[in-house]
């Protein structure tokens, strides 16, 4: 059986950010112990779980995973000690994160890009949306940005110049639609696409909701210079820690790449 935990939303929202992890087992800051590694469930502890099964012992490396099904618990989890790593964000997330918490997370090795996609159960094209469409998107700083310049991009909107990864629908300077925006945490995006007439859904969300994006996605991400790959992280000064190393090796491994490519089919896509 998997060593995991899943910790809901509903958790954190009843005082998870005091953790309390610590109660769970092993010490994170012991080297010769296992390395514990929060994750998403898709594909994040997935790819773990590959690792875990199948490479893991021959590097003589203990890897265990706990799933967060949130966006901020991994982080606080990392830097109070209660797990030494986690895999789940992209860059402009973590500064956003560290910015505004305190927090000194940071990147060790980029492993995956799921690319951000545009879902709808009413219409089969973006340019089928009516005007005055309602569509949702994250409501975190990052992700919202991030959701706004791909609705940019196809030309569903336009975003004031200069716009950055703190875009909120304020910055729009053109909406020929109308659209209508409704901003929910990331996790309840696909939740809603039969109350809102479309939403714009993170990938590994999109991946649990059995959204192919690939194929389902009414627009989707380029992969071409796209800074959200996802990455291995640690509180810093803990890059060096053996297990921590021995687990970006493996997550950047031929075996690791082959397995995204056969149980993504391009929903997800290795960055290495």
């Amino acid at each position: 059986m998997r060593n995991t935990a899943k910790i809901t939303t509903a958790v954190l929202a009843a005082g998870a950010l005091t953790l309390g992890l610590s109660a769970c087992g092993a010490d994170s800051s012991d080297t010769d112990g296992p390395l514990i590694v929060a994750a998403s469930p898709v594909p994040h502890a997935e790819i773990l779980n590959y690792v875990k099964d199948n490479l893991a012992k021959k590097e003589g490396l203990d890897l265990q995973v706990k799933e967060f099904t949130d966006y901020v618990t991994p982080n606080t989890a990392t830097q109070d000690g209660s797990v030494g790593a986690n895999y789940f964000q992209n860059k402009p997330y973590l500064d956003d994160f560290n910015k505004k918490n305190g927090t000194d997370i940071v990147p060790v090795v980029t492993v995956h890009l799921e690319p951000l996609g545009l879902y709808s159960h009413k219409v089969k094209k973006a340019d089928d949306l009516k005007s005055g469409a309602t569509v949702a998107i994250p409501n975190d700083t990052v992700n919202e940005a991030r959701a706004l310049k791909l609705l940019a991009a196809n030309g569903l909107i336009t975003l004031k110049p200069g716009v950055g990864n703190e875009a909120t629908p304020s910055d729009i300077s053109k909406n020929p639609k109308n659209l209508k925006f409704k901003e929910l945490e990331a996790a309840q995006t696909p939740r809603s696409l039969d109350d809102v007439d479309a939403a714009v859904v993170n990938g590994n969300y999109a991946i649990e909701s059995d959204l192919k994006p690939s194929k389902d996605a009414l627009v989707l991400e380029s992969p071409k210079n796209n800074p959200y790959g996802n990455f291995l992280a640690v509180k810093k000064g803990n890059e060096d820690d053996p297990r921590v190393k021995k687990l970006a090796k493996l997550l950047t491994s031929p075996e690791v790449k082959k397995f995204i490519q056969d149980k993504y089919a391009g929903s997800v896509l290795a960055s290495f």
